[in-house]
């Protein structure tokens, strides 16, 4: 009998199997016919924004998913506004705000009372902003935050802190020509927006000797004023008891001085070729550079499926001609560039061995002339924007995101539903609208092309395309009251 039950079962499992087989086989598609489902409606859960008496602009975001909370404060004022003769101002700030501790704990006294608890406080500097952040447990919110606020008022800025960072500036500065990347990201940089732009300006051993600690001091007083502080805070919390919490803390602090920032002018470089010679490398890396766009540019949406179809990619034009199909590149890629404030940095980009360096160049220009006569096909076009509207899932995938996104906008002035608008204007976007908006902004003989690599090794001499222009990247001496204590630069 036991052996009868099995032998039914063995047979019933079979025709389930043999049934589901026939209709697998039915249902069967190949790949490229399977459909994928229409993207769900797209509402990110909206942070709470409150707007204090003095100006400070507080974001609220809920969520209880894990018992943590993490909050920024970004603080208008960067690198940009600090002046040339002290660059590297704003680095040594947003460094030393953290390690110099504040009048009553040292920076280490604060590493160890966070430490025990698994949380954190981070300062920092960037082109346009200032920040400070904590990330803690739920239920250590209320001695980080004290801890958090007393930094935020009462900095030291502790002179030895300063004595580090400026050693560890001065060992940056002496290496920085050990890395191509770095050449070629530095440089383009001052190709592109001009040497004594700010948003291309580098430290030298000078200007950041001549950083004080009364400078550090001056600038937390300038800029640290609730008028110019964007602040949000996410995690498990209740929204209202927060609100009070932080009025609570910040609604009595009275209001400074705006920050007002430089008044940057933006020229187009000058056309043609630059040269770093580098002679103890084997390929060649290659940027073509010229301004790029705001974000608030009408052609915005469209120019990011453009840069998809250019070079986003695996499946990108640049990609697939000059890599799989030629084999020239090692990595090539591309986009016109976009920035909130300023116009982004329009690259081209590819590293090729040495002797197919001009063949390199030419074939980007090819792609050029190609994304100007050749429309996007559909298959490219719903690829591209496949590719951009499915990254939401990552780009914007916590509330934490969200949040931090929206601060951006309300930061660089932007309207803050930017973000749910982004999504209906990509997929507006036409293979017309990609056309026009490559020939609009994509013009190889407005590009200005720097090559870093070993020129004795090229197919052909770089000067077989235009006149060259060599680039010095000879690193400043440090001042002689530097030279006894500095890492003096090498000949990289």
């Amino acid at each position: 009998m036991i052996q009868l039950q099995r032998i039914n079962r063995v047979s019933s499992v079979m025709c389930l199997i043999v049934l589901g087989t026939l209709l697998g086989a039915a249902q069967v598609k190949e790949w490229n016919q399977i459909q994928a489902p229409p993207l769900p409606p797209f509402h990110p859960q909206q942070p709470i924004r409150v707007q204090l008496p003095n100006g400070m602009v507080i974001f609220l975001q809920e969520d209880h998913e894990l018992p943590l909370i993490t909050a920024v404060a970004q603080l208008r004022g960067g690198t940009i506004y600090a002046p040339a003769n002290k660059s590297g101002l704003v680095s040594m700030y947003g460094e030393v705000w953290r390690t110099g501790g504040t009048k009553t704990k040292t920076g280490d006294q604060m590493d160890d009372f966070l430490e025990v608890r698994a949380a954190k406080i981070e300062t920092s500097g960037s082109a346009e902003s200032t920040s400070i952040a904590f990330d803690c447990l739920k239920g250590d919110f209320e001695a980080v935050f004290d801890m958090y606020l007393d930094l935020l008022h009462n900095p030291e800025f502790r002179a030895d802190k300063l004595e580090l960072a400026k050693q560890q500036m001065y060992t940056a500065i002496s290496r920085r020509n050990d890395n191509v990347d770095s050449i070629v990201s530095r440089e383009s940089g001052k190709i592109a927006y001009g040497k004594d732009n700010p948003y291309a300006r580098v430290p030298e051993y000078a200007t950041v000797a001549a950083v004080t600690r009364d400078d550090l001091l001056n600038w937390h007083k300038q800029y640290v004023q609730p008028n110019n502080i964007i602040f949000g805070i996410s995690g498990d919390f209740d929204p209202k008891a927060m609100e009070a919490k932080l009025r609570q803390a910040f609604e009595s602090w009275p209001k400074g001085p705006a920050a007002t920032g430089p008044d940057v002018k933006f020229t187009d470089p000058a056309p043609g070729y630059y040269l770093v010679k580098k002679s103890d490398v084997n390929q060649s890396s290659i940027n073509m550079v010229s301004l790029g766009i705001r974000r608030d540019n009408p052609d915005y949406y469209a120019v990011s499926v453009m840069n998809e179809i250019l070079g986003g990619g695996f499946s990108s034009r640049l990609f697939n001609n000059i890599r799989a199909t030629q084999g020239l590149a090692y990595n090539v890629g591309g986009e016109v560039g976009t920035s909130f404030s300023h116009p982004g940095l329009t690259e081209i980009e590819m590293q090729t061995k040495s002797a197919s360096t001009v063949e390199g160049i030419k074939a980007l220009y090819k792609e050029i002339d190609d994304m100007h006569a050749n429309a996007a096909t559909p298959a490219e076009l719903k690829r591209a924007k496949d590719q951009i509207l499915n990254s939401f899932i990552f780009r914007f995938d916590t509330p934490e995101k969200v949040l931090r996104e929206k601060m951006q906008y309300e930061f660089y002035h932007y309207p803050l539903d930017f973000l749910e608008r982004y999504r209906a204007q990509v997929e507006k976007v036409t293979a017309e609208d990609v056309t026009r908006v490559a020939r609009k902004y994509l013009h190889k003989e407005s590009l200005a092309v720097l090559v870093v690599g070993a020129a004795e090794d090229f197919d052909k001499p770089l000067s077989s395309l235009g006149v060259v222009q060599n680039v010095d990247i000879t690193i400043p001496p440090p001042p002689a009251s530097l030279m006894g204590g500095a890492e003096s630069p090498g000949d990289h």
